[in-house]
């Protein structure tokens, strides 16, 4: 595995590839990597003959207050994982490469109405900086595939519509959320949890399913309701919920009866964690 830092050689070494007619394929982390990101890789190990990763705490996605300088970083053990995951090529940039002029100063990507729901409301220009990250890291590294966790549900919905409506030629693919034994979604910011709160995380996902299973028995005409409880539950269990919210699957628009294909997306603060979870739910059947 070669760890490369400058963009131009980047671009070089990938461009040797393409024209060897070798298929790329990219998975853009912030590091700290776990079961879930290795899942990630091995996916995108599956569809193509090379895989780029790269690791990156980008500022811009960073509000005021957030945990920017705190996010914890573990280079040496995540090339480790990636090596042993047949990563081909890690790209570390410095901030200073990618933003040289600044974050003030910095042309930006933005997906309007979407990056303004659920965590775009309670975190205002994240999704403008995951727009625009992307959008940069694409450009450098030109992959024919991208492979991003559901875990990230509003991410992946911008990700997408941004590919969709610039033209990229980039396919990107969805992997389903990898899961500790007890159920909660695995993240980087799990770490962040004291004993007791990981105890209590798991709770988490289980509100996901007792929402689903609302859904089942009472539709969506008690759609407030449901996400009313779901979020008294998270309470209850020692969480301070921003939302739980009954979607339609792909607008990620408030669901309405009729809706079939429907996603609930919570988001909660557990002690220093912020911690997000979805579940998909089918009505077709």
């Amino acid at each position: 595995m070669q760890t490369l830092s400058d963009p131009h050689r980047l671009h070089q070494l990938v461009r040797q590839w393409h024209q060897a007619g070798e298929r790329v394929a990219f998975v853009p982390t912030m590091g700290n990597l776990h079961d879930g990101h290795i899942a990630l890789v091995h996916q995108a190990r599956s569809r193509a003959d090379r895989v780029v990763t790269s690791i990156f705490v980008n500022p811009m996605q960073f509000g005021a207050g957030e945990d920017l300088d705190a996010y914890p970083r573990t280079l040496e053990q995540d090339k480790q994982r990636l090596f042993d995951a047949g990563c081909d090529l890690l790209f570390t940039p410095e901030t200073e490469l990618l933003y040289p002029a600044g974050l003030a100063q910095q042309t930006y990507v933005e997906v309007p109405g979407l990056s303004d729901l659920h965590c775009g409301t309670s975190r205002p220009g994240h999704f403008r900086g995951v727009a625009t990250i992307v959008c940069k890291l694409f450009n450098l590294v030109q992959p024919d595939i991208a492979c991003f966790g559901e875990k990230d549900y509003q991410q992946l919905a911008v990700i997408r519509t941004m590919v969709r409506d610039l033209n990229m030629p980039v396919e990107v693919i969805g992997i389903p959320t990898v899961r500790e034994r007890d159920g909660l979604a695995m993240s980087s910011r799990n770490g962040y949890l004291t004993e007791t709160e990981r105890a209590q995380a798991p709770e988490l996902k289980r509100t996901l399913d007792l929402t689903a299973q609302g859904i089942q028995s009472l539709g969506l005409t008690d759609r407030n309701t449901l996400e009313q409880q779901a979020e008294t539950r998270l309470r209850q269990h020692g969480f301070t919920p921003d939302f739980v919210r009954i979607c339609h699957g792909q607008t990620l628009a408030p669901a309405q009866p009729g809706d079939t294909q429907l996603v609930i997306l919570a988001a909660a603060q557990l002690g220093r964690a912020r911690l997000i979870d979805n579940l998909t739910v089918d009505l077709t059947g």
